[in-house]
C-alpha cells in the first residue's frame, strides 16, 4: 500500500522476483479481462470507457478468480485493496481460499516528496497530464479512500520509509520481512 508515486509496482516487482511469487496488479488484471472478452471484463471496460471507476464489486470478482486460479502459487498484490469494502472483500476470499495474508506494507512519503516524483516521472514519460494540480488531486483521492486502509490492517501492517533511493526502500522492507 502507499500513495501514487510511493512506489508500490516497483517495489511489488522486486520482490516478485526475488521470491518467485506472481505480482498482481489490479491494472494488469483488468486488461487480461478485458483482452479475454470475459463477461466481468466487458462490464469492467463499460465502466472504464464511460471515465468511471470499475466498482468494487467487479474488482473483487476479478481478484476472486485470480486468486482462485492461482490458489497454490504465492502471490504479491500491488494497487489492491484500496477502499475498505475492498479490504474485507479480500478478506473473505483468502478466508474462503483458506489462505492468508502474510504481509501488508505500507509505503510512506512526505507529500511534497511524492508530487516531486510524480511531476519528474510525468516529464520522463512526456505525459503531460500529469501536471502538479492533477498529481495533488490524486493525493487527496487517496487519503480519503485508501489511508483508512492503515487502521483497517493495524494489527500486521507493516510501515515502510519510501524516501531514498529504490535500494535503499527495498533493503528496508526485506529487513522487515525476512
Amino acid at each position: 500500500m502507499g500513495p501514487p508515486g510511493a512506489g508500490k509496482g516497483t517495489q511489488a516487482k522486486i520482490l516478485a522476483e526475488k521470491y518467485n511469487l506472481i505480482h498482481l496488479s489490479t491494472g494488469d488484471m483488468l486488461r487480461n479481462e478485458i483482452q479475454k472478452k470475459t463477461a466481468i471484463g466487458l462490464k469492467a471496460q463499460s465502466y472504464m470507457n464511460g471515465g468511471n471507476l470499475v466498482p468494487d464489486s467487479i474488482l473483487l470478482s476479478i481478484m476472486k478468480n485470480t486468486l482462485t486460479s492461482l490458489k497454490d502459487s504465492g502471490t504479491i498484490v500491488d494497487g489492491f485493496p484500496r477502499t475498505i469494502p475492498q479490504a474485507e472483500g479480500l478478506s473473505l476470499i483468502v478466508e474462503n481460499l483458506h489462505s492468508k495474508i502474510d504481509y501488508v506494507l505500507n509505503i510512506h512519503v512526505e507529500e511534497k516528496i511524492l508530487i516531486q516524483r510524480l511531476i519528474e516521472r510525468a516529464q520522463n514519460s512526456g505525459r503531460a497530464d500529469d501536471t502538479e494540480e492533477v498529481i495533488t488531486k490524486r493525493q487527496k483521492v487517496y487519503a480519503q479512500l485508501t489511508a483508512p486502509l492503515v487502521d483497517f490492517y493495524s494489527n500486521n501492517i507493516i510501515q515502510i520509509d519510501g524516501d531514498g533511493s529504490i535500494e535503499q526502500v527495498t533493503q528496508r522492507i526485506l529487513e522487515q520481512i525476512q
